[in-house]
């Protein structure tokens, strides 16, 4: 059967604390994260590989305490005053990012000593792993946060990100396609977002529904891509 055209629609990432799952992977940082009254020092760390689901979690705790945020990538060019102006409560995004950059270390510095003397709260976001920045003063102070850890996607929360994430496509997928799925792909949220893009456009290209056969063959192909 001739493939179908096809036409890839964007899907709108859902950073709600409704689309945030728990499972025993992320339970400890969210508690850490909830807790965000009583951090010592009005701060914390949280730290995540990539796809973990660090920055949704920051994006939940943002939304509650209405904080702004900000990648770290970002604040070379702003006025720490100015940032101030907007929100005493920040999240500064992929703080390793900046390591080395004389002036993003700087600005980092500067916003993390204003909103610490302004009892606001102060919510970093890097990967796990050591980090190490040029400037003594931010080192330390970094250093010095208490910190909260995401761990690797566990069966359970892969396999619920990929229902919402089918769902959100209006595709009823078996329950044995979830676990094989689950039990086989990378242990990453965001590689289960590229996951079911893929899946839903070759089913959709092939005419047929989204069965174990066409998940092998998705995950053969992915797999060899990332090779």
């Amino acid at each position: 059967m001739a493939e179908q055209l096809t036409i890839e629609l964007p899907v709108r990432p859902a950073l709600g604390r409704d689309d945030f799952f728990v499972s025993p992977a992320n339970r400890e940082a969210l508690a850490a994260v909830d807790n965000w009254r009583n951090w010592p020092d009005g701060k914390l760390v949280l730290t995540g590989a990539r796809g973990a689901g660090k920055s949704h979690l920051a994006h939940v705790w943002a939304a509650e305490a209405r904080a702004r945020v900000l990648p770290a990538s970002g604040l070379g060019g702003l006025a720490p005053d100015r940032v101030l102006q907007d929100a005493r409560r920040l999240v500064v995004e992929d703080i390793d990012a900046v390591a080395g950059d004389p002036a993003h270390e700087r600005a980092l510095l500067h916003l993390h000593n204003m909103i610490l003397a302004e009892d606001g709260r102060l919510l970093m976001t890097r990967r796990p792993g050591p980090v190490r920045f040029d400037l003594p003063d931010l080192q330390s102070r970094v250093q010095g946060s208490a910190v909260a850890a995401i761990a690797p996607a566990d069966d359970a929360l892969l396999g619920a990100v990929l229902i919402k994430l089918f769902a959100d496509r209006q595709l009823h997928v078996d329950a044995a396609v979830i676990g094989f799925l689950s039990r086989r792909m990378e242990r990453s949220l965001e590689q289960a977002s590229h996951l079911v893009s893929a899946l839903d456009a070759t089913a959709l290209a092939r005419g047929k529904k989204v069965g174990l056969r066409l998940a092998g063959e998705v995950l053969d192909k992915l797999s060899r891509e990332r090779a």
